[in-house]
C-alpha cells in the first residue's frame, strides 16, 4: 500500500460533499484530477470506497469503516500545519532563565515589549542562581555571567555591564566619605593621611561566602582593606536595600545602584570590575522563530545606553 495523504483528502472531500464537482470545488482541483486520485487510493487499498450512483457518491461498507480513521489522520495533519504556522507567526512558549537582578532590572522591560509586539507569544522568565540545563530543556534561552561550557550550546556575548560602589546619604553623614587605594587617606601612599584611607571605620556589604570569589568582592575589600565586612547577601537587590538603609558600602551593578533611592555613587579611585553577560540556547532550537525573536529583542534592548 502506497497511498498519498492528498488522496485521503480527496476521499474526505467526496465523503462530505457527495459529488466530484463539489468536492473538487472545495479543494480547488478539477473533477478529472479528483477522479484519478480516488481511483489511485482505491487501488492502493485494494477496496472500493464509494458506490457511484445517479445522485452522487455513497460510501461503501469499507469506506464507512475507515472514515473515522482518515478523519483522525486529518486532525493530526492539521495539528502539524498549525504548529508550523505557529512557529512562523511566533506563537507558543519561550522559557528564559537568568539571575534575579538581571531579570528584574534589564530583561523584564524588554520582554514586556516583546509580548506587546507578539501577542500570541508566551514568555516565562525564571530567575535563579542555579545554572539551568539547556540540553534538558529546562530553559530555551539563558543569560549568564560566564561563558557556556555545555556541548551543543550556541552562545553570543549579550552585554558588558558596569558596576559602581555606593553608600546612602545617611551612611555618609554618619561615617564620612571613604577613601580607597593606599590605606592612609591622602592618596600618596606615605601613611600620613587623616586615617580615613583604607576604609577604617567603614562597613562593607558584600556577596555571601558562596560568591566570595567574584571580582567585585576582592576589589571592594582591596580598595578598603581596613573596613569591616558587616553584611553579606547573595542578592544584588538585597544588597541595594541594605545599602539604602545605611548599613554600609556596596558594589552594585550600575543599573541597580543608579535606580536605588537615597544612595550615592562613590569615587574610590577607580571603578569596580564590570561583568560580561552571555546569552545561550541549544543548537536544536537555532531555527525557532520565537526564540530568535526574544533573543534579538533582548540583544537590541541591552545594547541601548
Amino acid at each position: 500500500m502506497n497511498a498519498d495523504w492528498n488522496d485521503y483528502r480527496v476521499f474526505l472531500a467526496i465523503a462530505r460533499h457527495g459529488t466530484l464537482s463539489e468536492a473538487a470545488r472545495r479543494l480547488g482541483l478539477s473533477q478529472p484530477t479528483m477522479g484519478r486520485r480516488l481511483q489511485t487510493l482505491e487501488e492502493a487499498l485494494a477496496r472500493p470506497l464509494f458506490q457511484r450512483t445517479a445522485d452522487g457518491y455513497v460510501l461503501t461498507n469499507e469506506g464507512q469503516s475507515v472514515l473515522a480513521n482518515i478523519e483522525q489522520m486529518e486532525e493530526q495533519a492539521t495539528a502539524v500545519e498549525r504548529k508550523l504556522a505557529g512557529e512562523s507567526e511566533l506563537e507558543g512558549l519561550v522559557r528564559v532563565s537568568t539571575t534575579e537582578w538581571f531579570g528584574a532590572h534589564l530583561l523584564a522591560p524588554i520582554l514586556a515589549g516583546v509580548r506587546i509586539d507578539y501577542p500570541c507569544l508566551a514568555i516565562e522568565l525564571v530567575t535563579e542562581t542555579r545554572l539551568v540545563s539547556l540540553a534538558r530543556r529546562e530553559a530555551d534561552l539563558s543569560f549568564r555571567f560566564r561563558e557556556f561550557e555545555e556541548p551543543d550550546v550556541v552562545q553570543v556575548r549579550a552585554v558588558a555591564l558596569d558596576f559602581g560602589a555606593y553608600a546612602s546619604h545617611a551612611y555618609l553623614e554618619r561615617c564620612g566619605l571613604p577613601r580607597g587605594g593606599d590605606g592612609d587617606g591622602d592618596g600618596d601612599g606615605d601613611g600620613d593621611g587623616d586615617g580615613e584611607g583604607g576604609g577604617k571605620g567603614h562597613t562593607l556589604i558584600t556577596m555571601d561566602t558562596g560568591f566570595g570569589t567574584l571580582a567585585d568582592v576582592s576589589w571592594l575589600t582591596g580598595r578598603l582593606p581596613a573596613a569591616a565586612i558587616g553584611l553579606r547577601a547573595n542578592s544584588r537587590d538585597v544588597q541595594a536595600r541594605l545599602c539604602a538603609a545605611g548599613a554600609g558600602i556596596a558594589v552594585l551593578p550600575r543599573c541597580v545602584g543608579d535606580a536605588t533611592a537615597n544612595v550615592a555613587l562613590l569615587d574610590l579611585g577607580e571603578a569596580p570590575p564590570g561583568r560580561t553577560v552571555w546569552a545561550g540556547y541549544h543548537k536544536d532550537i537555532k531555527r525557532s522563530p520565537r526564540v530568535r525573536a526574544v533573543l534579538d529583542a533582548a540583544l537590541r534592548g541591552l545594547a541601548k545606553p
